[in-house]
Formats: structure tokens, C-alpha cells, sequence
């Protein structure tokens, strides 16, 4: 594979897509499918499976909500590829140790040390947002979710066929190997650009960048609107496997069909989240998220009434095309409110802003699955979203395009 004659803020953008792909193919060979590990672990009672899997689902997320920004501050201070080469060792290194997992308590200890150690997509878009061009950040981060978006349809299908021929365990130990893979490629080919590097005088502390987001308006209601929709979204991950389960309690390829419904959302949002950055770049951002997230909102609602996995199909695609005007369009809002000097430290917090979702969600999701029932979950998701739609025509206000100097809420040598 070659990328000579692109320009390098390009280069970095495709190499950072690819090694993102290959990822989370990795990672969602395993993700869709671990409330069936947490079978195979010995817990049996149903309810209790709904729990351990959304203890499972949120156990990086609770301790990497206080370290992405922490990471994000190291990464503008000494380079941001050094951080992502970070994540993605630590990534493989964590889900070796998940794969050797005997018992739910320590894959529920082995999952909280994989948010110690990964941290990887923060690092990414940290990366990419300031290799790329201001008037091409809506496009660059649309693009990058494509790669989560891509490998989510390829890994659960690949993942759901291995696991029904092989079992869940030896899942692990493959993810662990193509992450090494991304790894080396990202080593070998992405170069950082020394212009981006901050120099010592323009250096922040971590305290400062805490306090340039909370004083900007329009980063603090973006963080916002990312805790409300996330939480959302996630509070039907770990139980999804068992909905669809609970929909075809016969199939004796639950994995298989799971992972092929679970792609679809991820396929459609393939082919969205270009356009909506594109979008993002020229046209109104309240507008987009107020589109995206009520898209979202309606598809979930209606998968809370499907009576076979099917119906399922056609409003996965819905929300995959939604969802691809969602996170990417508020983090580019986010980078485009963000001098360049911070960009590291204020993605990282709009990160931990999303992990601190991803941990509530699941938690709350397996929750809810264990006293009240599976379908609720998908009404209350909608609910939730739509609260959302509420707060952004509330309170969001469109990009102001402005120099790095006047996007600063606070000035950079006060602290």
C-alpha cells in the first residue's frame, strides 16, 4: 500500500483510518457477543447475566473517564501519535488477559484495566483534528467514523460465525493480535507534523484545559448534548444480543444472526458519516444534530415493538444512518471551538465525556433489563434521545468561523 503525492495531513488520515478499522473489526468480533461470555463464565440466571453484562460492557469506561483527558493532556505536551501507540498496545495487551479470563469477577477486573491502558479512538481524533485543516474537520472526523462505523459490520460477522464454531474465548486472543498489527502500521507509516507540535511557552495544564471548556459556552453544551445521546445509545448494548435472542429463542446460530443484525446499523453509517461531515462543513450543525438525533430516537422507539429479528433489519439501517450525524458532528463542533495549542486536552475531555456515557448506559441498560424487561430499554433510549432533540434546539448555537485567537474563552498565559 502506498499514499505518495497526498498531501500529509491526508497521508495521516487514511493510515489513521485503517489502523482504526482494523481495530474495531477486532473489537466487535467480541463486544456484540459478551453476555454470551459471560454464560460461558458460569452465571446463568438471566438477570444476572443482564447485569454482569453491563458491568462488563462499562467496566473501561469507569476508570478511562478520569484518564482520556489526562492522555489527551500528555499527548499535546509530547506528541499525540505517542498516544495512540500507547492505546493500541495497551488495547491488545488488555484483551489478551480478558481472553484468560476464569470467572466474571476478573473479566470485570481485566475490562477496567483495559480503560486504564487503551484510550485509542480519543487519541486518534486528537490526532487527526490537528493534522487536518480547519475547513476540513467536519469531513476528516466524518471520515474517521467510517472506520468504527466499517469495522463494526465486518467484525460481528466474522465474530458471530467464529464464535459459534470456536467459542468466545480464543475471540480475544485474535483481537489482541490485529491490534499489534495496527500498531506496527501505525509506527511505520503515520509521521506527526512537527507544526502541530506545541511548543513549551504555549503549553497547558490539565486544570486549564478543564476550565477553557467549562467557560465556553458552546463547548459545554456540545459535552452535554455527547453524555445525553451516548447514554442513551449504550443503554441498549448489552442487552441487545439478548433481545435478539428473546425475539428467535430457537435459532441455534444466535451469534451469527446477532452479528448480522448488529452490522447493519454499522453499514449504513459507513455511507452517512461522510456526507454528514460534509454537511457539517457548510451547513448548519443545529440543524444536522437536530435531523440525526431524532432519526435516531424514532428507530429506536419502533425496535422496542419488532416481533422477530427481522423487523429489526430496516430500523437498524435508520438508526446507522442517523447515528453517523451524531458524535462526529459534535466532535468536529468541538475541534472547531478549540484553538490548536489545547486540541489534545479538549478532545480528551470531550472523550471522557463520551466514556463517562458509555459506562452510565450500560450500566443503566442492564439495569433496567433485569427489573423491567427488555423493550423498555428501546422506549426509554427514545426518550432519551428526544430530551436530547429538546437540548440542542435549546441551547446549541451554530460554528462562528473565527481565527484560533478568538475561539479562546480564556487567555492562554493566565494559567
Amino acid at each position: 500500500m502506498t499514499f505518495k503525492g497526498l498531501e500529509p495531513w491526508r497521508k495521516t488520515l487514511y493510515v489513521i483510518w485503517l489502523s482504526q478499522f482494523i481495530t474495531m473489526v477486532g473489537m466487535s468480533l467480541v463486544v456484540p457477543f459478551l453476555p454470551f461470555y459471560v454464560r460461558d463464565l458460569g452465571i446463568t440466571d438471566p438477570d444476572e447475566v443482564a447485569w454482569w453484562s453491563g458491568l462488563a460492557f462499562s467496566g473501561p469506561f469507569i476508570v478511562s473517564f478520569f484518564l482520556i483527558p489526562v492522555w489527551g493532556y500528555l499527548g499535546d505536551r509530547y506528541g499525540r501519535k505517542l498516544m495512540v501507540i500507547r492505546a493500541i498496545f495497551g488495547l491488545a495487551i488488555s484483551q489478551a488477559l480478558i481472553g484468560l479470563s476464569q470467572n466474571v469477577e476478573m473479566l470485570f477486573f481485566f475490562r477496567m484495566l483495559q480503560g486504564v491502558m487503551s484510550g485509542f479512538i480519543a487519541a486518534a481524533l486528537a490526532l487527526v483534528s490537528v493534522n487536518t485543516p480547519r475547513e476540513k474537520a467536519g469531513y476528516a472526523i466524518g471520515l474517521l467514523q467510517t472506520a468504527t462505523a466499517s469495522g463494526n459490520i465486518i467484525g460481528p460477522l466474522i465474530g458471530g460465525s467464529l464464535a459459534d464454531a470456536f467459542g468466545y474465548r480464543p475471540l480475544f486472543f485474535l483481537v489482541a493480535v490485529i491490534c499489534s498489527v495496527a500498531g506496527v502500521l501505525i509506527i511505520k507509516m503515520v509521521k506527526e507534523d512537527p507544526a502541530t507540535m506545541v511548543r513549551k511557552s504555549e503549553q497547558h495544564s490539565l486544570f486549564s484545559n478543564y476550565r477553557y471548556a467549562y467557560e465556553s459556552t458552546q463547548i459545554r453544551v456540545a459535552l452535554t448534548t455527547i453524555l445525553f445521546a451516548q447514554a442513551a445509545v449504550m443503554m441498549v448494548q448489552p442487552i441487545f444480543a439478548l433481545y435478539i435472542e428473546s425475539l428467535a429463542p430457537n435459532e441455534t446460530l444466535i451469534a451469527t444472526l446477532t452479528g448480522a443484525i448488529f452490522s447493519v446499523a454499522g453499514f449504513f453509517m459507513v455511507f452517512s458519516a461522510p456526507w454528514w461531515g460534509k454537511r457539517n462543513d457548510v451547513k448548519s450543525y443545529r440543524m444536522n444534530l437536530t435531523i440525526a438525533l431524532s432519526g435516531t430516537a424514532v428507530a429506536y422507539v419502533a425496535q422496542g415493538f419488532a416481533q422477530s429479528p427481522y423487523h429489526l433489519l430496516p430500523l437498524r439501517a435508520i438508526q446507522g444512518f442517523c447515528m453517523g450525524g451524531m458524535l462526529p458532528s459534535l466532535y468536529s463542533y468541538v475541534s472547531k471551538h478549540t484553538e490548536l495549542a489545547r486540541r489534545g486536552g479538549i478532545m480528551g475531555i470531550a472523550s471522557s465525556f463520551q466514556t463517562l456515557a458509555n459506562m452510565v448506559g450500560p450500566i443503566t441498560g442492564g439495569l433496567l433489563a433485569a427489573t423491567i424487561g427488555l423493550r423498555m430499554n428501546f422506549y426509554l433510549t427514545g426518550i432519551v434521545l428526544a430530551g436530547t432533540v429538546v437540548f440542542v434546539r435549546l441551547f446549541f448555537t451554530d460554528v462562528q468561523e473565527t481565527t484560533e485567537e478568538q475561539v479562546s474563552p480564556i487567555d492562554p498565559g493566565e494559567i
